[in-house]
């Protein structure tokens, strides 16, 4: 990895962590809004930013998670697996709206591994949290995808790493 990467990368996690830190209420609930999961789209434009997203992801369960231990293996885990879905994806897939498309409905479907996560922390119902917390996801990754397509015809996410 080189200094551009690595640079890039840390930018991603802090950028991550900084608007985590904003809405940190509604971020860690059975309803979300990580108004912050909108970086996991940067995922469709260079698959070199999953090192960026998952340091993001990681940092923000240790600083501000009220169940650091569960975030850290279950919300990094929703995310890595996540992620590596939508790269293994970009083989077939080479709209950058299609793929983006695709990584919310990805992240979303994929939210059963946070409910199951609030399911033994808090004894929450699963399948009730499953559908709040991918709701939640869906409409932050949907909002997501104009704005950060938006960004890269400004600044080239591509290019940028």
């Amino acid at each position: 990895m080189n200094i551009r990467s690595i640079v890039s990368n840390g930018i991603v996690a802090a950028l991550y962590i900084a608007v985590s830190a904003i809405i940190q209420p509604f971020g860690f609930t059975n309803v979300q809004f990580r108004v912050s999961e909108m970086f996991n789209h940067l995922i469709v434009f260079n698959k070199n930013y999953f090192y960026g997203i998952v340091l993001g992801v990681f940092l923000t369960n240790l600083f501000f998670s009220p169940i650091v231990a569960y975030d850290l293996v279950f919300g990094v885990a929703h995310s890595v697996l996540s992620l590596l879905i939508t790269i293994a994806a970009a083989r077939y897939i080479k709209s950058i709206i299609g793929l983006m498309i695709v990584n919310t409905l990805v992240f979303t479907f994929n939210m059963f591994i946070i409910a199951f996560e609030l399911q033994l922390a808090f004894e929450l119902p699963f399948l009730f949290t499953w559908l709040t917390t991918a709701v939640g996801e869906f409409v932050v990754l949907a909002i997501g995808i104009p704005i950060m397509y938006a960004i890269h015809k400004r600044v080239n996410f591509t290019k940028l790493i």
